[in-house]
């Protein structure tokens, strides 16, 4: 059993939200729904999610990291969630719920990390500009171009 759960607070959409996310990652499923409370898995991670009956919002304070190895599974989760959510910048964006995700591909940890700080830094600046991560865009940066 893990651990530590997410738990999501939703006026009355859990299992709708459950479902929605559930369609969106591979492996995963709804283990269980009640009136109440809907556990599910997103590709194993467990998460419960509460009809709670009063809105409750969401905020950025908290939000859910994607890892993306691929440009493809960015544009994927970017535009599943997207679907009737929001965009911010550097990867952020609200869901229909207002739950904020972050979609961000391993490669940009990797070129910020880079012990040429020019070269970090022109990375830094290029993802600033971007809504959806491009890992071109952030690889045309770190070369100079």
């Amino acid at each position: 059993m893990q651990k530590i759960v997410t738990f999501l607070w939703f006026e009355h959409q859990a299992e709708e939200a459950a479902r929605f996310y559930t369609g969106i990652f591979p492996n995963s499923r709804i283990k269980h729904s009640s009136p109440m409370i809907t556990g599910f898995e997103l590709d194993g991670q467990t998460f419960m999610a509460l009809n709670g009956n009063r809105n409750m919002e969401f905020t950025e304070a908290i939000s859910l990291y994607v890892h993306c190895s691929t440009q493809e599974e960015v544009d994927h989760y970017w535009n599943a969630f997207l679907a009737e959510g929001s965009a911010s910048m550097c990867g952020w964006l609200k869901d229909k719920y207002g739950v904020s995700w972050q979609i961000i591909p391993d490669q940009l940890s990797t070129l910020l990390n880079d012990p040429d700080k020019t070269k970090a830094e022109r990375v830094m600046q290029a993802m600033l500009c971007m809504r959806k991560i491009d890992i071109q865009g952030l690889q045309d940066a770190y070369d100079g171009k």
